[in-house]
């Protein structure tokens, strides 16, 4: 794929992502070879519509998830500003694009995390969070889900599905709390839909940062001061419907609500 067709991509998804709108399928000859093209696009992307990164996203760290997203490995997008809101939040089902919430930990970093040759370590990562939070990302994707849904470098070219991260207090005392073992619960109008721990989907929340912060640093980029990085799903994919508000209920370290109005 030249870099013609690499810009053409990113113009194109920048597009999509500034008037709101999704489309069937993909033209083959725009369908990104792999990981590294797709996320050259991506950072394109970024470049096109000249919007803040407030944050980013992590998805399949398991390989449960992998199988369900037809990948070998976990894969990362950028959240865009002002796609952060505080809980409760309310967004507009039909303006959402094939939209996902999912159970998520956010954490907002203290201090930045450059590019550098020496791979993060979990404590390196941990020092460098200002705080931990109980969340919901309200996943989106540019192209519908039919059957023509492109292969995934086209997904990740997009940002990976990132939308919009609805964020609830932080938590007390965090690195003290037994975070991977914390049952969660994702509820819809009061009944329960989901249930899961980060022990199962990711074991815990640092280690998908941890991965982040070396991916990114693998080509250049780092992670900066303020970013708040939503860890990926503890609960699985689900499809919401006009009217439903989702709470994500931690337990003793606190609830998240979504409207879909």
């Amino acid at each position: 794929m030249d870099l013609s067709r690499e810009r053409e991509l990113a113009r194109h998804l920048a597009t999509l992502r500034r008037e709101g709108r999704q489309q069937s399928g993909l033209d083959e000859r725009l369908v990104p070879p792999d990981a590294d093209a797709a996320y050259r696009i991506a950072q394109m992307v970024e470049e096109e519509l000249g919007w803040d990164v407030v944050g980013w996203k992590i998805a399949g760290m398991k390989s449960g998830l992998q199988r369900q997203l037809r990948i070998s490995s976990p894969i990362y997008g950028r959240v865009f500003a002002p796609l952060i809101m505080a809980s409760p939040a309310k967004v507009e089902h039909a303006r959402q694009c094939s939209p996902i919430p999912e159970i998520e930990y956010q954490a907002r970093l203290g201090a930045d995390l450059p590019p550098r040759a020496k791979p993060y370590t979990v404590d390196d990562v941990g020092d460098a969070v200002a705080s931990l939070h109980p969340g919901i990302e309200l996943a989106e994707c540019r192209f519908i889900h039919d059957a023509a849904f492109p292969p995934m470098p086209a997904i990740m070219a997009d940002g990976s599905g990132s939308g919009t991260i609805v964020l609830g207090e932080p938590i007390a005392d965090w690195r003290n709390r037994d975070i991977a073992n914390q049952d969660v619960v994702l509820n819809c109008n009061g009944t329960e839909r989901r249930r899961g721990s980060a022990a199962e989907a990711i074991d815990h929340p640092l280690m998908p940062l941890a991965w982040l912060a070396n991916e990114l640093s693998r080509t250049g980029i780092g992670l900066k001061a303020g970013q708040t990085i939503s860890t990926g799903t503890l609960t699985g994919m689900l499809r919401p419907k006009a009217g439903e508000t989702y709470v994500a209920d931690f337990g003793p370290l606190g609830t998240v609500s979504a409207t879909y109005a």
